[in-house]
């Protein structure tokens, strides 16, 4: 029997693979598999973790002066020592996390509201009215936050509040560029000169349009600043110029270990620890939204 031509098989199915697609992964499969998110997540989930424990709990008093028990080496009593005052080591680095956290958290939320508001403006109105808010800008950055806590310090006196402020007018300058900057290049969309030929105002394309569409690159910028909002605070702390006594601020407990340092040098490693993870946790959290809320990125993974 002879056998069946090839023009008479039945025709053979295309292997699925070929016409398989793989399905994009969402924001929380990507998340976890990028390392720098997952890290800087961790850490600055432990620095929350630390500031909220702070509230209910701590190994010892932070605040207590005994002197008796100075300089006391790690124990089960106290973890990470005792300080020059007898006070416990980890329970400051505990309670100093909230003034971290405060005062970064209300700095950046002014300069990001301030900011935002000047850069939706200058990019709205363009003109004489964005020359301004920019030459505005520049003249602010001449004025960094350690000089502004300074001249606030020397007319109304050191404390948290006049270190919030100077940090937060610093941080205005930064997120007005950003958002002039990044609201300039939604303005120039086919979408928006669409919405615009309908009538839209302008007001109405920057609240339904271009402010969604900057949001991902504020979040970024808002991660980053509050590292620097963090380190600003520890510096002016230092100096006496920021967190005032009794409350703990890890500035301060490195401005009263650098007389310590040949007696008791880790009186100055643990707190410079915190501060080295804090903004360690915060820059790597920025870097991995800025890659996880890149639409490009998201397409190609």
């Amino acid at each position: 029997m002879s056998a069946r031509p090839e023009s008479n098989r039945p025709p053979q199915p295309y292997p699925t693979r070929a016409f398989s697609r793989t399905r994009p992964q969402s924001f929380v499969q990507r998340a976890l598999h990028h390392r720098s998110f997952v890290l800087g997540a961790l850490l600055t989930t432990l620095l929350i973790a630390a500031a909220l424990l702070s509230f209910g709990w701590t190994p010892g008093s932070a605040y207590e002066v005994d002197m008796d028990a100075a300089l006391q080496s790690a124990s089960s009593q106290h973890w990470l020592g005792t300080d020059a005052l007898g006070r416990d080591v980890a329970s400051q680095i505990l309670v100093g996390a909230r003034a971290s956290i405060a005062v970064g958290l209300i700095a950046v939320s002014i300069g990001l509201t301030l900011g935002l508001v000047l850069g939706l403006i200058a990019a709205a109105r363009r003109g004489w009215v964005e020359e301004i808010i920019m030459r505005l800008a520049d003249f602010t950055f001449a004025f960094p936050a350690l000089l502004s806590a300074i001249m606030l310090t020397a007319v109304f006196g050191a404390g948290m509040v006049n270190a919030i402020i100077a940090i937060g007018i610093f941080n205005i300058p930064t997120f007005a560029r950003i958002s002039r900057a990044s609201a300039n290049a939604v303005w120039a969309r086919d979408y928006v000169m669409a919405a615009r030929a309908c009538g839209k105002s302008r007001w109405a394309i920057t609240v339904q349009h271009v402010l969604p569409n900057i949001a991902s690159v504020l979040v970024v910028q808002a991660t980053i600043q509050f590292a620097l909002a963090i380190l600003a605070e520890a510096a002016l702390s230092y100096l006496g110029l920021g967190t005032q006594p009794p409350q703990p601020s890890w500035g301060r407990m490195l401005s009263e270990a650098q007389t310590l340092m040949f007696q008791a040098p880790l009186l100055a490693v643990w707190p410079g620890v915190a501060i080295a993870l804090s903004v360690l946790g915060l820059n790597l959290l920025g870097d991995g939204l800025r890659d996880l809320l890149d639409p490009r990125l998201a397409r190609e993974r």
